[in-house]
């Protein structure tokens, strides 16, 4: 009776067609389930109820399949998929939902950078990775001190996270903090744009960055033997130079893996001159030991970040060398059950530990000292599909000892503590989607020897998607958004030289509040994909800095006060078929923000900006020319100086050889081709420091598998 009210899928995953892949990913989206496929390439997916299911293959590095298919009561069907190298394809996220989807589908707009394009990257901190990304900027006091900041939110609004888990650092307090990451490591980073607060935090009001390892989907199936990759690169310019590899090795249910690497980079150079103390060094290692059974699963593992940037200095014989040591220690800790009941598929549980501490160092003396120690949990109940409902709810928090010794020890040691319940369940109708979800956060902190502060919110939304034609959609999204006021806007109360600021917090704060609409019109088929996005937040309540107009330690006197705010822009992506190896690409992002009265522009809002390029790909070679175009930025904060428009050209180019079980990539990146002198409107430094002139950075990456 059982075998007559289900069916089963089963098929092949090959490469290009001919070879097949073993250990190959088949997920089936609406179930949340996955088969690895075998030594022929086979899979199968046994007692499915009758439904229509969009079907995934993957295998790091080839891009994906995604197929659509409909399983009937009694009847098994042979769904073949093939993966391959090709110039488009279609992207995975996790982080959009909490589970893997096709990011064409997600609710919210997500940019994805998977493995073979963060390699062309080589950079120390990511806000230099993610820069110009559609809607995504980068905010920085140089090369070692870049965060990113989406559609215009920046700081302790955004919210940058490794594996799911926050990284613990502290590079949303202060324009010379920066969020170490090497890109080469990683499989791939998502970029979630408007507001995440439901599945994260209240301080995703802005978006959320996931910086993704192969750890994050491990427990899905044990891979058996060997796979990994090596990396090396080096560059002109700023004297670039660096590799990394790691592997994974798979036996029985146990799964072993590591890795390493590190980079160096000297002084930059641009059209005026070499930016004096703008270098960098950075070195990473990680190793982890996990098991995957049937049923349970659970890993341990341990990653350490050591690294060292400079502070750029504008060049006259008495300006200070500052270089800022960093060392970040993470200790992490998975596990879970699969198939928990009938209703519920999974459990899982994370909890991870981080130790950041980093000195700023002068002339060999350490003068600052900023600790910041972080216990982090979460936990997820995903439940079955039954009939149109599918969803997931859990618990998650953290417990943090924030400290900082030396001049700029502008705020008091602080603990703070974070617990959350949350909830998001989807719809799916024959001609229509809906998503609703909701977060109850309280946060609670402890200053020395300052008054207690406890904040207690509550974060929804809701969301709908429709076909409109065959390949597009249109989705809308209403969000409600909660955030407790950051630490140092509380408890602020000296000079903070990283932001050019003697900064005076105010205990009074009270919760930030965030209205938000977003929609999207978004187009894929095999000839043209493409999405339109419109956005506008109204923020309650808004906390920024203001200048008093004072001078205080040879520093802009400014206190944090509340106002209301407005952020509205939009981003325009499309990519277009010219031929099946030759596409045309296109994109536009805007932002304004202002406070609501008296209507002054907030600072460091990113220009109007476009992009237009073209990939082509013959055999295993890919070319990529590209133009970025940036408008002038007049529309400015009082304080701030006006930034000129410019024209960015730049180049990469890899060549491709794929065998069964190795693929060697080789590649180039040659950027400011034209040695054009700019500016980032939204550099600390960006008065006496411009970005980055001509040069070139070469690659080999060798992958087995």
């Amino acid at each position: 009776m059982w075998a007559q009210s289900t069916g089963v899928l089963r098929g092949k995953v090959t490469l290009a067609g001919r070879e097949p892949i073993p250990d190959a990913r088949v997920r089936l989206v609406q179930l949340n389930r996955t088969a690895a496929t075998d030594a022929e390439g086979n899979y199968e997916f046994p007692g499915l109820p009758p439904g229509v299911y969009d079907v995934i293959a993957l295998q790091h590095p080839f891009t994906e399949d995604h197929k659509r298919v409909e399983v009937k009561a009694g009847a098994t069907v042979v769904l073949d998929l093939a993966l391959q190298l090709a110039p488009m394809h279609q992207h995975i996220t996790v982080t959009a939902s909490g589970r893997e989807q096709n990011a064409a589908e997600a609710f919210q707009t997500v940019t994805t950078l998977e493995s073979m394009e963060l390699t062309a990257k080589s950079a120390p901190s990511l806000g230099e990775v993610l820069n110009n990304q559609p809607g995504v900027a980068e905010r920085s006091s140089g090369p070692g001190t870049s965060r990113p900041v989406i559609r215009g939110f920046d700081g302790d609004r955004v919210l940058i996270l490794q594996d799911s888990m926050p990284t613990g650092t502290l590079s949303y307090q202060s324009g010379d903090h920066g969020e170490p990451i090497d890109a080469t490591s990683l499989e791939r980073i998502e970029v979630v744009r408007g507001p995440a607060t439901l599945l994260y935090g209240s301080n995703a009001i802005g978006g959320v960055v996931n910086a993704i390892t192969s750890e994050e989907h491990i427990h899905e199936h044990p891979r058996e033997g060997w796979q990994g990759h090596i990396n090396a690169f080096g560059g002109s310019n700023n004297s670039l130079g660096g590799g990394s590899g790691a592997f994974e090795y798979g036996f029985g249910h146990w799964l072993l893996w590591g890795g390493g690497g590190g980079q160096r980079t000297g002084d930059y150079q641009t059209p005026l001159g070499a930016v004096r103390n703008s270098h960098t060094r950075m070195e990473q290692s990680s190793a982890g030991l996990g098991y995957f059974g049937e049923k349970y699963f659970g890993s341990l593992a341990y990653g350490l970040y050591d690294g060292l940037y400079g502070v750029p200095v504008a060049g006259g014989l008495n300006e200070e060398i500052v270089d800022l040591q960093f060392r970040r220690h993470s200790l992490s800790l998975t596990g879970g059950i699969k198939n928990l009941s009938p209703s519920l598929e999974s459990l899982t549980l994370r909890l991870s530990y981080t130790d950041w501490h980093h000195y700023e160092v002068a002339d060999s003396v350490t003068q600052n000292r900023f600790y910041n120690k972080q216990l982090s949990y979460r936990g997820v109940i995903a439940q079955r599909k039954r009939g149109p409902w599918l969803g997931s709810f859990g618990v998650m928090g953290n417990y943090r000892d924030y400290k900082a010794v030396g001049e700029e020890a502008f705020a008091p040691p602080v603990t703070q503590n974070v617990f959350a319940a949350f909830g998001l369940e989807e719809f799916t109708f024959r001609r229509f989607r809906m998503q609703f979800g909701g977060r109850v956060e309280n946060t609670r902190y402890d200053p020395a020897g300052l008054s207690r502060r406890a904040f207690t919110g509550f974060s929804g939304a809701a969301g709908f998607q429709a076909p409109l034609w065959e390949g597009g959609s249109f989705v809308a999204n209403y969000t409600h958004s909660y955030r407790a006021p950051g630490l140092e806007e509380l408890y602020a109360d000296g000079p903070h030289a990283g932001n050019l600021t003697f900064e005076i917090g105010s205990i009074d704060l009270v919760r930030e509040k965030s209205e938000g609409l977003d929609l999207a019109l978004r187009h894929h088929s095999s000839r043209v994909r493409g999405d339109l996005n419109f956005f506008h937040y109204w923020l309650s309540d808004y906390v920024f800095l203001a200048p008093t107009g004072l001078i205080r330690e040879n520093l802009i006197e400014a206190r944090y006060s509340q106002g209301n705010a407005r952020y509205r822009g939009g981003e325009a992506n499309i990519d277009i078929a010219l031929r099946p190896s030759l596409w045309l690409n296109l994109g536009a992002d805007m932002v304004r923000a202002n406070l609501a009265r008296p209507g002054t522009p907030l600072p460091r809002i990113p220009p109007v900006r476009g992009r237009v390029g073209f990939q082509a790909h013959w055999k295993g070679l890919t070319l990529r020319p590209g133009v970025l175009i940036a408008g002038r930025q007049s529309h400015i904060f009082p304080t701030e100086t006006p930034t000129a428009g410019y024209g960015v050209f730049n180049l990469d180019a890899s060549y491709v050889v794929t065998r069964r079980h190795t693929m060697h990539i080789f590649g180039v990146d040659a950027f400011n081709l034209s040695d054009r002198l700019y500016r980032n409107h939204l550099s600390f430094i960006k008065d006496f420091a411009p970005e980055i002139g001509r040069g070139v950075r070469f690659r080999y990456t060798i992958e087995f598998f």
